[in-house]
């Protein structure tokens, strides 16, 4: 963890990962500004973090709501120095079953809301000289191990997408404000119960075809809160918080047939 204390906002910060980030830098000493839209969920999470942390009830998919978030932060803490957009939800529909209506929300809640994060936070960073955005996506987004959580995968690789490109624009003339992209597997957390159409197969099938047997293994909250953690002490462009991560993708990309014709074996 870094010596210096810091102001750290947590999008989605009501249960699972972002609730465990919450308690892990709240231990270390940080003070949090904590989003959701489920605000006594949310104030639990806060009392269990520490007493320099605020809550803020927080629509993350309605840009007024975000820029009030920032605002809120700045307010209270006087400035902002680590923006974590964690929020997300998932779905469990293969591809031909999608709806416009599933479609449409996986856009809005985990890109339009990382969207969101970035345009009201980034500027900030850019006036003030340095910052450090978070964007919490998945290995789903990389890797198709999981195709019934189709959307989801989709709307992560945007979000992927996303965070390349900034951090390609901001390279040459803001070298310190940082840009990472974190990329959780398989964590235990209640995700997959809150996913549209139910809960998926766990783990999901095939997620370790292609790849040494056994290799992509569950994770806790708090292992990939540690990730996160450590990522904010020493800043990165991308991590894979399971180490098996890395290999599956390698692996993927060095044929993508056969890759996907393992998973059909």
């Amino acid at each position: 963890m870094s010596a210096e204390p810091k102001v750290v906002v947590i999008t989605g910060a009501s249960s699972g990962i972002g609730a465990e980030v919450a308690r892990t830098l709240g231990a270390a000493g940080h003070s949090l500004v904590l989003a959701a839209r489920r605000e006594q969920e949310l104030r639990l999470v806060a009392a269990a973090a520490g007493s320099s942390t605020l809550p803020v009830a927080t629509d993350v998919t309605d840009r007024a709501s975000v820029n009030r978030l920032r605002d809120e932060a700045i307010r209270t803490f006087g400035r902002i120095d680590v923006w974590i957009n964690n929020a997300g939800r998932g779905i469990t529909r293969p591809v031909l079953e999608l709806t416009d209506e599933d479609f449409d929300e996986m856009m809005r809640v985990n890109v339009k809301s990382v969207l969101y994060g970035m345009q009201a936070v980034v500027p900030y960073f850019i006036d003030r000289g340095r910052g450090h955005l978070i964007n919490v996506s998945s290995f789903l987004g990389r890797v198709p191990v999981a195709s019934i959580r189709s959307a989801y995968n989709a709307a992560k690789a945007a979000v992927n997408a996303l965070t390349a490109n900034l951090r390609v624009d901001l390279r040459a003339k803001h070298p310190e404000v940082h840009v990472s992209l974190v990329m959780p597997g398989i964590v235990t957390t209640d995700f997959a119960r809150n996913a549209l159409g139910g809960i998926a197969p766990f783990p999901p099938p095939g997620v370790v075809s292609g790849a040494t047997p056994g290799a992509m293994k569950p994770q806790t909250a708090p292992e990939v809160a540690a990730v996160i953690a450590q990522l904010i002490a020493n800043p990165v462009a991308e991590v894979y918080t399971n180490p098996a991560s890395a290999a599956i993708a390698r692996k993927y990309y060095e044929d993508v047939a056969a890759f996907e014709a393992a998973r059909g074996a």
